[in-house]
């Protein structure tokens, strides 16, 4: 299993890392699996290095037993994955599949005994379909709950309960769990916080005691030994318009406290880190970097860039008007960013295009939307992009469209693959 791998690796002293790719976005999942494609294990170049296996995540709210938001259960996630995987030539067995945030999450307005029964199918139903590496998180209040934050003992009760019915499911040596929670809860930061807290070494310390004594309470002391990961926040986030970078030394106790134990850190909200961060973040025993919004919004980027090419190369009746067909879209369908975009009229505008939070994400599968940028591509693909053009929107020149979208996620990918020491980038 590729991440006993990087735990090992890490515990002998090894900056190795692994990323952990969360995004359901097919042009993002093709472009990890090509890019991993190309870098297999290569000790013949005298590097000791590790094979590469991606990691292709879904979260409870994404991908769930009722379609999430992208209106796919487990199951028909795995499918999805699988047929990128046969069209691209790559073989599905090596993907790593893992399920964010399972737990109560999605029905936080439910009473904990409802909330925790929908759980326990989510999880039963990530498992069955192949997911092997599985995030418990129950650290959100439930309707019925005393006010305030969760006590941490609920949380880890909650989480082995679940874990319970991992076990029950498939009592397999291939799955893997990672506990605890990131700071703030899933979703990422709304406002502009001038400061994100880091995980105390005392929290970590009791996160992983209590996890503990809650799962040799349920008899789960062989899914325990399967435990490789906590989450915990290191000091990163991002929001509309900023980033929150990596201080190591802010995250230096905490570090050090994980060398201790035999599991490694799992990193939430890397997007946008920069590559001397990442690094610095898998030398820190964050060895797993989480990262979504960050690819999906290069992808954006791609998007746009040709359509102002599209627009200095088709008169204007054959073009696709696909920066315009989103904004309308977007507007209609205003549930997935209304609530996270303040400001004036203006201002939630720039944002809807420009976010770093990127919830524009969630409306390139909507039909419109589709049927414009498969148009911009129509336009764009069978012909020479000018270098003039490319060098002032994309800044690289002699690339076809495809390659224009494969270029502004690679350029992610790469330091993330970098960041995780793999040797051939």
């Amino acid at each position: 299993m590729y991440l006993d791998e990087i735990v090992a690796a890490q515990k002998r002293g090894e900056a190795r890392g692994i990323t952990s790719v969360c995004s359901a976005h097919p042009a993002v999942i093709q472009q990890t699996l090509r890019v991993f494609a190309e870098h297999p294990r290569n000790e013949a170049e005298g590097i000791k290095t590790l094979r590469v296996s991606p990691l292709i995540e879904a979260t409870c709210n994404q991908v769930n037993q009722f379609g999430g938001y992208t209106g796919m259960t487990p199951t028909k996630f795995v499918d999805y994955v699988r047929g990128i995987a046969e069209e691209n030539e790559f073989p599905f067995e090596n993907i790593i599949l893992g399920g964010d945030h399972l737990g109560p999450s999605v029905w936080q307005n439910e009473p904990a005994n409802v909330a925790m029964q929908k759980a326990e199918v989510l999880v039963r139903e990530y498992v069955q379909a192949g997911f092997t590496k599985i995030h418990l998180d129950c650290s959100m209040r439930l309707a019925d709950d005393s006010p305030g934050a969760l006590d941490v003992e609920d949380s880890a009760r909650r989480a082995a309960q679940l874990a319970k019915v991992a076990e029950r499911t498939i009592h397999s040596q291939q799955l893997r769990y990672v506990i605890g929670t990131e700071v703030p809860i899933p979703g990422g930061a709304i406002g502009q916080e001038e400061t994100v807290r880091v995980t105390k070494v005392e929290e970590a310390r009791q996160t992983i005691e209590v996890t503990r004594a809650a799962f040799l309470r349920e008899g789960l002391a062989d899914a325990w030994e399967k435990v490789v990961g906590l989450v915990v926040q290191p000091g990163v986030e991002f929001g509309d318009e900023m980033t929150h970078t990596y201080q190591p030394e802010a995250a230096r106790e905490l570090s050090k406290f994980i060398e201790s134990q035999p599991i490694i850190y799992e990193a939430h909200s890397t997007d946008y880190q920069t590559h001397q961060a990442l690094k610095e973040l898998v030398r820190d025993h964050f060895a797993i970097l989480k990262v979504g919004p960050a690819l999906t919004f290069a992808y954006r980027e791609a998007i746009f860039a040709l359509a102002m090419i599209e627009n200095e190369l088709m008169p204007e009746e054959k073009r696709s008007n696909i920066v315009q067909v989103l904004e309308q879209t977007m507007l209609k369908h205003p549930e997935h960013w209304r609530k996270y975009y303040a400001g004036d009229e203006a201002m939630q505008a720039h944002k809807r295009k420009y976010s770093l939070s990127d919830r524009i994400r969630y409306y390139w599968a909507r039909p419109e939307v589709e049927h414009s940028l498969k148009r911009l591509m129509q336009n764009l693909d069978n012909m020479a992009l000018p270098n003039s053009l490319l060098s002032g929107y994309v800044g690289q020149t002699n690339l076809t469209a495809s390659q224009v979208i494969e270029h502004k996620i690679n350029l992610v990918l790469r330091d993330y693959l970098i960041a995780c020491g793999h040797a051939r980038v």
